[in-house]
């Protein structure tokens, strides 16, 4: 996608400014000596483990969410906050592997260096972004309750495509503000050329007999990109609009081709994480089970029926979070913000995800995966098929401890957030691949972190 494209762009200017900052360290800490060794060390262990360490801060500090940035200062203090982590990490690191080490001061001076260098180009990157020159005008076609959809995406995601206006089709029903249309269809190329349009999203229900084909080929051929609304929506948002949708669009589309391959390597994944996470946890099991047992009467695990790969049940273990009759009287039912049936340790094992760790056995025993589609109940399984369409299609792979939607959207607990967080779940199904697992794993540990999103 575009976005990601700039992102690495931005990775790997702040990977070389990481390296020219560790030069620049060593000459002025040692007066102009400028020794190579002493700068790489042994088999540029130095070098790679800085700039690595740099990286990685930036990327927990969300330094590479240019999209959020908000002004100036805001980007000055995730810049200080991420060179502190840095400074810290480096320490640990240091202290672990003694070879790769350089003085306090050396170290000191290179991330001051790095942390100026960042935001300037940081800075100068969100400035080139809204050159009108640099930014793709985007025309949508189409007038209608989808084009509204797309051009408020646009509104709230600022990034390179400026919206220039809509264009009529022929029948079309307006739905729009007709101030923002800016001529028909049958004038397409002379709006083009008029509005120095780049990008074209077509965003017509219907399109037989509507587009000029010709003409659009013609633009096509003049350099103008165009797009389907639904393809677009998915580049800007990393979720799809599943109600606009049809069945034809899973069959042609990119994705949705999980082959026996990423299978076989997703299962590896799976037992080498679930195993390295069970003996990382080992240490905060038996704290997580005495505070259960000692804040409320009750099991310390629970478990509860959950549907997975191809709508198979199975039974999901977590540490208990609600009192013990919580669903006595009501049966099954969404979790509420400040629900009342969650115990005090409990909402804040469910913040943390401390209350998840158990399912790592379900990983290793093949119920679930690692990354992938949260499990939910046949209760709620059974409702939702009936009323969101493609739900289904979600069980085509099996369910995960952590996922997209469970990293980009905060906790659902109604059809409505089931809907949305589908959205996201399909997204990942259709571009499923090993740099996505890596990122909702990073992404995973700063919302453990930063207790973002349980109830």
């Amino acid at each position: 996608m575009q976005m990601q494209r700039l992102t690495y762009f931005l990775v790997v200017a702040d990977a070389l400014l990481a390296g020219v900052s560790l030069i620049l360290g060593h000459v002025l800490r040692f007066e102009g000596a400028c020794d190579m060794t002493t700068i790489f060390g042994p088999s540029g262990v130095r070098m790679v483990s800085f700039v690595a360490v740099v990286i990685f801060s930036g990327y927990f500090c969300e330094m590479y969410r240019w999209e959020r940035r908000t002004g100036r200062l805001d980007l000055a203090a995730t810049t200080a906050v991420a060179m502190m982590v840095s400074f810290f990490m480096l320490s640990v690191f240091y202290y672990i592997f003694p070879a790769a080490m350089i003085g306090r001061g050396y170290l000191s001076l290179s991330l001051l260096i790095f942390g100026a260098f960042q935001f300037v180009a940081h800075l100068g990157f969100l400035m080139l972004l809204e050159l009108p020159g640099l930014a793709n005008r985007v025309l949508i076609i189409g007038v209608g309750p989808l084009a509204e959809v797309i051009e408020t995406t646009m509104t709230q995601r600022p990034g390179r495509n400026l919206f220039a206006g809509f264009v009529r089709p022929v029948a079309d029903i307006l739905s729009v503000a007709e101030d923002k249309v800016v001529g028909d269809i049958d004038n397409i190329a002379e709006l083009i050329q008029r509005e120095k349009i780049s990008r074209l999203v077509v965003a017509v229900t219907e399109r037989r007999g509507v587009l000029p084909v010709r003409e659009l080929l013609r633009c096509k051929l003049g350099g103008v990109d165009i797009v389907d609304a639904l393809c677009f929506y998915e580049e800007m948002t990393g979720k799809l609009l599943i109600e606009n949708i049809q069945p034809s669009w899973f069959l042609y589309s990119n994705g949705f081709r999980i082959t026996t391959f990423l299978r076989f390597y997703k299962r590896i994944f799976d037992v080498f994480f679930s195993s390295v996470g069970i003996l990382l946890a080992l240490p905060a099991w038996p704290i997580v089970a005495l505070m259960v047992k000692l804040d409320s009467p009750g099991p310390i695990l629970f478990k509860q029926l959950r549907v997975g790969e191809r709508e198979q049940l199975f039974k999901v273990y977590k540490f208990r979070t609600m009192r013990q009759d919580a669903e006595k009287d009501t049966g099954a039912v969404w979790a509420q913000k400040d629900d009342p049936r969650v115990t005090r340790v409990g909402g804040f094992f469910r913040k943390t995800r401390l209350d998840e760790l158990p399912q790592l056995f379900n990983v290793l025993m093949g119920d679930m995966s690692f990354v992938g589609p949260r499990p939910e109940r046949p209760e709620f399984v059974e409702q939702l098929n009936e009323k969101i369409p493609y739900y289904s299609k979600r069980h085509s792979m099996k369910p995960g401890v952590t996922g997209w939607a469970q990293v980009c959207y905060p906790y659902g607990a109604s059809e409505e957030d089931a809907l949305e967080k589908l959205r996201f779940d399909l997204y990942y199904i259709k571009n499923y691949s090993i740099l996505l697992d890596f990122l909702i794993i990073l992404e995973t540990v700063k919302v453990v972190l930063f207790s973002r999103g349980g109830r």
